[in-house]
Order: structure tokens, then C-alpha cells, then sequence
């Protein structure tokens, strides 16, 4: 299996009263077509590693390759080109925008990489029809119910087609019975051409992964193919 997302020696601090590294000289490879669980205590950095990886934040120090090609930080519209059409998002509170209906907030995100609403809508409303949330369509965002704004959510991270897949606790704010749904459908999106990665306090959910890692100490972790207790 290729490696579609590498890290080298990866730094990253931020400056409150005093300098908080982070991220600590991260090194590891993530392979395409395999299911990444990424645990850790509140704090060790989870989110913060998420953000490096669609290229929302910048290293300190260090580099990151997708699919072997090296991440220029300076070239900020290319790097929002490659978020847009290789990396889907999924947040823990959705952040659908409230205003606008379900069937927006999924052919919005498609309008960011080409310009043709139609093959947009349909194409979203293929995605809404497999998430089972197609009678909400024209509901607004504010309308649905916690389940199925986050089926709208992992809608609108699948409209571009990605390769990477990035969850940040995409079921912290559910109940058990939406989080089982939700978790149900994320590990049914792998492919061999696509990396999963998610981000979870539960340990049930970590052991859907193919493979289990946790932040510690700045460090990323693997954490052997027992289950996790």
C-alpha cells in the first residue's frame, strides 16, 4: 500500500504565557485504503494534528507529503485548491452553515472546486439519498436533528470525492444510538485509494480501526492489534 500522507519531523507550539509544543518531531506514514482510529487525552494535540493534515494550520518546523508531493505553506491558494478536491472534513459539531438548507450545504462545498451547479446538485442529492437524510433536503440546518446534521456533514466532506477522509470526533455530541449510525457509515467510505482518519475519546469506536494510534507526550503512538480497554 502507498503512503498518501507522510510526516517528517513535525513541530508544533503555540505561545500562551509560556511555549506549549504540541506536536513534537512527528514522524508517520499514513497508508491509503486503511481506517486510522487517533486517541489521546484532552490536550495531547488530536485536533491540532487533524488541522496540520488538511492544511488548515502551519508546522513550526517540519514537512508534510500528500500522495509524495511535498506541502509549500507559502502557496496558500494551491494548498485550498488540494483541501477542496482530496480532503473531506468532517468537524465533531458539524459546522453546517444554519441559514442555509441541507441540500446547500452539501453542493456549496462542490462549487469551491468547479463551477457547475447542476451536475453539483445532483450529485448531492445522490449523497443525501445514500445518507438517508433526502426527505431533509430543503429543511435548514437549524431544522435537523443532531444525527442528521451529521449525516449532512459526512455528505458534504464525500460531495468532491476525496482521498482523505478526516473525522475530529465526528460523534462527541450524539447519543450512543446516532454514534453507532454515524461510525457505521464512516467505515463503510473505505476504499483502497482512500485514507480514513478519525479522532475519538471512545474506545469502542477506536477498535473499528485497521490500525490504532494515540498522541502522547507530542509523539504519535502505535498501539498494538489488541483491543483497546
Amino acid at each position: 500500500m502507498n503512503n498518501i500522507i507522510e510526516l517528517k519531523n513535525i513541530v508544533k507550539s503555540y505561545n500562551f504565557k509560556k511555549r506549549i509544543t504540541v506536536l513534537n518531531k512527528v514522524n508517520f506514514s499514513f497508508k491509503a485504503g486503511k481506517v486510522y482510529s487517533l486517541m489521546g487525552p484532552s490536550g495531547s494535540g488530536k485536533s491540532t494534528l487533524l488541522n496540520l493534515l488538511s492544511l488548515i494550520d502551519i508546522p513550526n518546523s517540519g514537512f508534510l507529503k500528500i500522495s509524495n508531493s511535498t506541502i509549500d505553506y507559502s502557496d496558500k491558494t494551491f494548498n485550498d485548491k488540494l483541501r477542496a478536491k482530496k480532503i473531506g472534513i468532517i468537524y465533531q459539531d458539524n459546522n453546517l452553515l444554519s441559514d442555509f438548507t441541507a441540500m446547500e450545504n452539501v453542493y456549496l462545498a462542490r462549487l469551491s472546486l468547479e463551477e457547475n451547479k447542476y451536475k453539483a446538485l445532483i450529485d448531492a442529492k445522490k449523497l443525501l439519498k445514500i445518507l438517508k437524510v433526502s426527505s431533509r433536503a430543503n429543511h435548514l440546518a437549524s431544522e435537523l436533528s443532531g444525527g442528521e446534521m451529521q449525516r449532512v456533514a459526512i455528505a458534504r466532506a464525500l460531495i468532491n470525492s476525496p482521498d482523505i477522509i478526516l473525522a475530529d470526533e465526528p460523534t462527541g455530541s450524539l447519543d450512543h444510538k446516532n454514534a453507532k449510525e454515524v461510525f457505521k457509515i464512516l467505515l463503510k467510505l473505505k476504499k483502497k485509494n482512500r485514507l480514513i482518519i478519525f479522532a475519538t475519546h471512545n474506545r469502542f469506536f477506536a477498535n473499528m480501526a485497521d490500525c490504532k494510534i494515540e498522541l502522547i507526550s507530542g509523539k504519535i503512538r502505535k498501539i498494538t492489534n489488541a483491543k483497546i480497554k
